[in-house]
This record gives C-alpha cells, sequence and structure tokens, in this order.
C-alpha cells in the first residue's frame, strides 16, 4: 500500500504516515512524491464510494441536489485533510455522470511552509490522476499570527471568486459530526442563539443564490477515517492541528474528551440532534418574521410585531441592522438596549454611533445619519 511521508528530511524512509507504512518513495529534496498508478487510486476512490454511499448522506443535502441542473458546475472546497479527500472521492464515485463538473478549491493557507506547498501539490495530484479541475489560490498575507477568522475570510473569498467565475452555485464541505460538537461548545462560549447553534447545517443558503452543502454531517470522524483506511487512501495531516493554539484545537482535543468521559454517552451523536432541532426551531422563528411582513425599505413597523414574542422583536431588529447597515460599533449590550426600546414602543433615538442613530417615531423605526439630525 502506497504512501508518503510529511517530513521527508526528518524521518526514516520506513516512517508511518496515518497507520499506513510507508516504502522509500521520497527523498530529502521531494517534499511530496508522484502519485503512482492512477489506475489504482481509482479504484481506491471506488471503494471510498462504497463505503461512505449516498444512503449514508444528509437526506437535506440529497434533495437539493436532486433539483439541481445536470450541467451545473459543483466546487468542492479540498484541503488534502481525511474529511475534505474522503468526500471528493466520495462524490467522484457515486456521481460518475458529475465528474466532468467537479472543481476541486484549495487555499494554500501559507501557515505551514513547505508543508502548506506540499498539501497543495498533493491535491493537485489526486485531482489530476481522477480527471477533476483544480484550481489553488496562495494567501498573501499569511502571517503566523493570522487569526482563525482571518484565515476562514480569506478561504471563503477565494471559494466565491472562483465560484463566481465558474458559475457554480454549490460549495460541498467536508464538516462531520465531531466538527458539529465542536462548533456548538465553541459558539455557546459567546453566546450564540438558535441561528448560531444549528450550525454548521446541511444545506446553507448564501448570498446569490449560491449554497453549502454539508453531506457528512450524518457521520462521525472516526467513520471517515475508517471508510479511507479500509479504501487503503492516505491523506494529509495538518501539524497546527496538535497544539493549541487555536480555540477549535484546545476544544477538540481537551473538551470533548471531558465531555464524552463525563457523560457516558454518544456525545457527538446527541450534538448533530441538538443542531438539528435547533435549526428547526430557528426556521419556524424566521417564518413568523417573514409572515409578519414589518420591514419595508429601510423601516420597521413596530405596530406589526406588537403582542409577539421576545425572539421575533429580537430577529426583527436584526434584520433591520442588516437592512439599512449602519456604521455603528453597536455592542451586545447596545443592541439590548435598543430591543427593549422597541419593546416599549416609545419615541426614542438611539445613538448607534458617531455617524448614525435608529429613530422610533410613531410606532416606526428608521436610520438617521447623523448630520442631518439637528442636536
Amino acid at each position: 500500500m502506497e504512501a508518503w511521508c510529511l517530513h521527508p528530511a526528518k524521518c526514516s524512509s520506513r516512517a508511518k504516515i496515518c497507520g499506513v507504512r510507508a516504502p522509500r518513495l521520497h527523498q530529502t529534496n521531494q517534499m511530496t512524491p508522484r502519485l503512482k498508478s492512477g489506475s489504482a487510486w481509482r479504484a481506491r476512490a471506488a471503494r471510498v464510494g462504497e463505503w461512505l454511499p449516498r444512503s449514508r448522506w444528509h437526506p437535506a443535502v440529497l434533495a437539493s441536489v436532486a433539483r439541481s441542473r445536470k450541467t451545473e458546475a459543483w466546487a468542492v472546497a479540498f484541503s488534502g485533510g481525511v474529511d475534505s479527500l474522503a468526500l471528493l472521492l466520495a462524490l467522484w464515485a457515486n456521481f460518475p455522470e458529475r465528474r466532468a463538473k467537479l472543481v476541486a478549491l484549495h487555499f494554500n493557507h501559507r501557515l505551514r511552509g513547505r508543508a502548506s506547498d506540499a498539501d497543495a501539490k498533493f491535491c493537485q495530484s489526486i485531482c489530476r490522476i481522477l480527471g477533476i479541475r483544480f484550481r489553488v489560490e496562495k494567501w498573501r498575507d499569511a502571517s503566523a499570527l493570522a487569526s482563525e477568522a482571518a484565515a476562514r475570510t480569506a478561504r471563503l473569498g477565494f471559494f466565491i471568486r472562483e465560484m463566481t467565475q465558474l458559475g457554480a452555485k454549490k460549495l460541498w464541505l467536508a464538516h462531520q459530526q465531531d466538527d458539529i460538537a465542536e462548533s456548538l461548545l465553541m459558539r455557546l462560549a459567546r453566546g450564540s442563539g438558535t441561528g448560531g447553534l444549528a450550525a454548521p447545517r446541511p444545506v446553507q443558503a448564501m448570498p446569490d443564490r449560491r449554497q453549502h452543502l454539508r453531506p457528512l454531517l450524518t457521520l462521525k470522524k472516526t467513520e471517515i477515517v475508517s471508510a479511507l483506511k479500509k479504501a487503503g487512501v492516505t491523506w494529509r495531516e495538518d501539524a497546527t492541528n496538535a497544539g493549541d493554539d487555536y480555540f477549535r484545537n484546545r476544544v477538540r482535543r481537551s473538551v470533548i474528551p471531558a465531555w464524552e468521559k463525563a457523560a457516558g454517552r454518544d456525545v457527538l451523536g446527541g450534538a448533530a440532534l441538538a443542531r438539528e432541532r435547533l435549526e428547526e426551531d430557528d426556521v419556524a422563528l424566521e417564518e413568523m418574521v417573514d409572515q409578519l411582513n414589518a420591514l419595508k425599505r429601510g423601516t420597521l413597523d413596530l405596530e406589526r410585531l406588537a403582542g409577539a414574542p421576545r425572539a421575533i422583536w429580537r430577529r426583527a431588529l436584526h434584520r433591520w441592522l442588516l437592512a439599512v447597515k449602519p456604521e455603528t460599533d453597536l455592542s451586545r449590550q447596545g443592541f439590548a438596549q435598543l430591543l427593549l426600546a422597541l419593546e416599549a414602543g416609545r419615541n426614542t433615538r438611539f445613538s448607534l454611533g458617531a455617524a448614525a442613530f435608529a429613530v422610533i417615531r410613531e410606532g416606526r423605526l428608521t436610520l438617521k445619519k447623523s448630520r442631518a439630525l439637528s442636536i
């Protein structure tokens, strides 16, 4: 079984990677050896499809795919790690009629030096073997001090640009049940509501009619790893995942195991079920806001919200802020105060910062620029 070493300059020629013994494939000046035997890799991809058939994917994703045009390009986020590789191979195996429409997108964060470049070469080699189009971008603003949020924003920007060029409306992402539990705990720490706690969603609506699809949310990481090992597939490992520099890593390495031990049950499955129910509740609340039809052309009609639960008021205020897009530094506490003012319904002027005010007058909420107000 072929494999390759992540650190050829440091290890012996019989080093192990991802549980597979590697033969003498690398040299000290070669970060990622040339992948051999395209037919062998295609056979392995087919086996991954057998272990991860469409019947095991999230049904909401399958329903969305059933409605998509057959000529539509599918973009796939592909890092080279176990999850994204499993997703790419499973798509290739389970949708043979779509292979010509698959486009793998790889964002090189450049945070791990030569190892990051080796990831890109590995991903390109896999795509070349399987006949999948491959696009890559290097992060120009890479820094060892870069935050998770900055890296995520840069990566998403790359995906959007490429999808726009391709005319693609669907981006496939490899999140699984471990990611659900980690995201749930991270968002609980900052006080998220049902909308935030329902992430990551299997089908996520994005601007410009784009969708993010996450078919593997029904699976645990151990199941995905097992499928690739049984198929004889190896993958790239990000060494930073073994550290504690990032919040998600600390949750994954320390909090989840302690949670499982304390609960004595399947917390990953429980978190996934909770996420499903939170999404149901969030969708129901959003539909209630839609039915009230209180927001029109930047004005929020408070009379239409009269008698509604606070959750509806909160969502309506969020929508208003997104609609008027004030230049504001409104804090969580400030938002709570503005919400109380709305519920009281008294005429008032609420500062949103140096540039604008929220004005409540005669049962309406509107935005006024500071220069337009007489002080």
